[in-house]
């Protein structure tokens, strides 16, 4: 290999490099602005300049980390400097895609697991051809691979699992203890105090420890810390207790909202502390790597790449350009907002739509719990359960006016909790220069003090624990992949030299570009559909009003639906039967959301609203039995195709088309009607009835006709007949929604 590969690979690398900054950063905004965003206690712009700012001095501060990246893994005395490129370019190559994959899915997933085993599995692979050329034995890899340095990152990892989870429930629990659910009416001394102690420990570990190796403190400041940090705390607790008092009394100010400003900073810079390493680690180490080689003048396969081992400081320059991409990616990036919804989802408090759904460990982990639970409860004497209960009592949320986009998934002194445990476990990890996952660490701490809030109710602890089992089992995959696709793509580029690194180059190239384009038309498509709202008024006149927009884009939907099934099926077209079956599963989810939804829309209503329960329960159960007619629809047709069976003969496709012409004539009317609120213009559409349920029975009596006299298919027969039926349910259903509007429309003069 000639100088030219080298350079290539390390402008290659440059690029990836920038790559997995935006797609990491994209992966890793979940972890400190998730708490501030869930709460919603300051505005979202606000939150984006103090994570920018927090992630501006982390990056500063990050350089000890660099060090993993160079011999955490493996000890670089053993490698060349040609093996040791092949290595790094494998890595960023690997690492680049399975993190954008994650992003795609919006699941968040570990940057330090997938650096840790992506380098493990490359080295691993490089190892082995070493091995087989020198007729050395397996037993032999410990002598290249660092593994008493790699076993301690590895466990570090695992165990900051449990850790996280446990010091959050705790720190939770004590938290609500003190200031329960009714915190805004406490004493404002509990709050004060409360304030204190957060922001004390975040100064402490993330100012003293955290930055410690950024150089901004003086050896006499750090000495007395070290020396006194008893002292050191004690001074901080009682300081900010007295501006916390102050803060409050004097600029009547919210002291939580404050710690969440303070905690997300804080977060921002722990993890730009502890996870630059694993976007710009290999690239930096990889540049270096190079310098060294080429004031050698030795060969590359002959370059013993010890220098690596030794302490080298990371140029400062190189950092602060690496946070500010972290900065435009946090500010530019769709993916980042993507990721967060998974566990601000699982983290929120109450009731609502659940993304995952239950399996069955979810449902043993749930029934054991409650069974240990059970017995544990009995321990505690009776008034000592009753004295916690009370102070976990909270105001019931169902009867808020607030509109449901607008309330907070969970309060502020939970986000705070989360901030505050999340980055001291953080900058912990980063004074001892032990690259933590800060993924693990924030989302098991939200867990937990999820869990010690007591928002995994019996109704939806099912679902929240598949969810962390989805994220779990997401990051062991993570690490699998990163093993195995890191050691491939070192093993091909070992093999094929420049061609292979061009090759996979072009194609995680091809990859991001292709994973951008299609996540905008997704994130398009999702702002351009109209998802189907819970109603939220008080009164029948609000609901009828409010949910005309609901019936008009079901109607739409239902009218592409079944168009698409009727055309599916003429044209023998198993795709577009997919999309339809795929359509309506959907529809028939958001219907059946609103179903669940009832009890928070009774406890809404307004005093005596008995009719306008049995209004929207109406609609509903109408709602519902057009779904179902179409679901029957869509399924038999997929299944008739997808069977292979034969087409249906031409008259029976002919009455099939006509069908789907008067149908959709009926929706388009429908979907105008409702659209634009005619409610005075349904008895129009209503006199229809007859005439269109005659035309469907018309040619049901054709088709038994035909089966009587040329018909000689019985699976033909059963879908068409099946077909004719269903259509004939879904105008009926349709009609029974439309008598509905009518009776109570008009009754209360809703039009607009």
């Amino acid at each position: 290999m000639g100088d030219n590969l080298y350079l290539f690979m390390i402008v290659a690398l440059g690029v990836l490099a920038i790559s997995d900054l935006v797609v990491g950063v994209s992966n890793d905004a979940v972890n400190f602005l998730n708490s501030a965003l869930g709460s919603k206690a300051i505005p979202f712009r606000t939150i984006l300049v103090v994570a920018s700012i927090g992630i501006a001095l982390g990056a500063i501060s990050s350089s000890g980390m660099m060090e993993v990246a160079r011999k955490g893994i493996f000890n670089p005395g053993e490698f060349y400097f040609s093996e040791i490129m092949i290595i790094f370019m494998a890595v960023m190559i690997t690492d680049v895609l399975i993190l954008d994959f994650f992003n795609t899915l919006g699941m968040p997933t570990s940057t330090t697991v997938s650096i840790v085993f992506e380098l493990l599995g490359a080295a691993v692979a490089i190892t082995l051809v070493k091995i087989s050329k020198t007729g050395e034995s397996l037993v032999d890899i410990a002598t290249y691979i660092n593994t008493e340095k790699a076993t301690e990152i590895i466990v570090g990892i695992l165990l900051s699992v449990a850790i996280a989870f446990t010091i959050g429930s705790i720190v939770q629990f004590l938290a609500r203890l003190f200031l329960t659910f009714d915190f805004h009416k406490k004493s404002s001394w509990k709050a004060s105090l409360f304030g204190g102690l957060a922001i004390t420990a975040i100064i402490y570990f993330i100012l003293i420890k955290g930055l410690q190796s950024a150089a901004l403190f003086n050896g006499s400041l750090l000495g007395f810390v070290n020396e006194q940090p008893f002292v050191f705390l004690l001074a901080n607790v009682v300081l900010w207790t007295v501006f916390s008092s102050l803060f409050q009394r004097v600029f009547k100010l919210n002291i939580y909202k404050l710690v969440i400003i303070f905690g997300t900073f804080a977060l921002a810079m722990a993890f730009a502390g502890n996870d630059l390493v694993n976007f710009i680690g290999v690239p930096i180490a990889a540049l270096q790597s190079y310098q060294d080689w080429q004031a050698s003048g030795v060969d590359a396969a002959s370059y013993s790449m010890e220098g690596l081992a030794a302490a080298v400081q990371t140029p400062t320059l190189l950092l602060l350009f690496s946070g500010v991409v972290m900065i435009l990616t946090l500010w530019l990036s769709t993916k980042a907002l993507f990721v967060t919804e998974t566990e601000i989802n699982l983290a929120r408090e109450g009731e609502g739509e659940e993304r995952f759904q239950p399996n069955f460990l979810s449902r043993q982990i749930v029934r054991l719990s409650v069974l240990a639970i059970e017995n544990l409860s009995v321990i505690p004497p009776k008034h000592i359960q009753e004295a916690i209960g009370r102070r976990f009592e909270r105001t019931s949320t169902y009867t808020s006016r607030i509109t449901s986009k607008d309330r907070p998934a969970f309060d502020m002194v939970r986000a705070s909790v989360n901030l505050m445990v999340a980055s001291v476990l953080i900058s912990i990890a980063t004074s001892m220069k032990l690259p933590l996952s800060t993924t693990y660490v924030t989302f098991m701490v939200a867990m937990g003090t999820s869990l010690a809030d007591r928002a995994w109710g019996s109704d939806s602890a099912v679902y929240r624990v598949a969810g962390v089992l989805n994220v779990i089992g997401g990051w062991f995959f993570t690490a699998i992949s990163a093993f195995v696709g890191a050691a491939l793509v070192a093993y091909i580029i070992h093999l094929g030299g420049l061609w292979a690194i061009g090759l996979l180059f072009v194609f995680s190239v091809f990859i991001l570009v292709r994973n951008y384009i299609n996540h905008k038309k997704r994130s398009k498509n999702l702002i351009e559909e109209f998802k189907l709202r819970k109603a939220e008024s008080r009164n029948i006149k609000g609901v009828i009003s409010e949910s005309s927009q609901n019936i008009a884009h079901a109607i739409g939907r239902v009218n592409k639906i079944y168009s698409s099934s009727t055309e599916g099926l003429v044209k023998h077209d198993l795709n577009l039967l997919k999309k339809s079956t795929k359509g309506i599963r959907k529809l028939d989810k958001e219907v059946e959301s609103l179903r669940e939804n009832i009890f928070y829309f009774i406890k809404n209503l307004d005093e005596g609203s008995d009719g306008t329960t049995d209004f929207y329960l109406q609609v509903l159960r109408h709602l519902q039995d057009i779904t179902q007619s179409l679901e029957h629809i869509s399924n038999a047709a997929f299944k008739h195709v997808n069977n292979n069976h034969r087409k249906l003969r031409f008259s029976q496709l002919k009455d099939l088309k006509e069908t789907d012409k008067f149908v959709s004539a009926f929706f388009e009317g429908v979907e105008k009607l409702f659209e634009k609120g005619r409610f005075s213009d349904l008895n129009t559409t209503l006199v229809k009835q007859e005439a269109l349920l005659k035309q469907v029975d018309d040619k049901i009596r054709l088709q038994i006709k035909r089966t009587r006299e040329t018909e000689n298919s019985p699976k033909n027969t059963a879908l068409y007949f099946n077909l004719l039926q269903e259509t004939r349910d879904l105008l009926e259903a349709t009609f029974r929604l439309l008598e509905l509007y009518d009776l109570h429309a008009n009754k209360v003069k809703v039009d607009f």
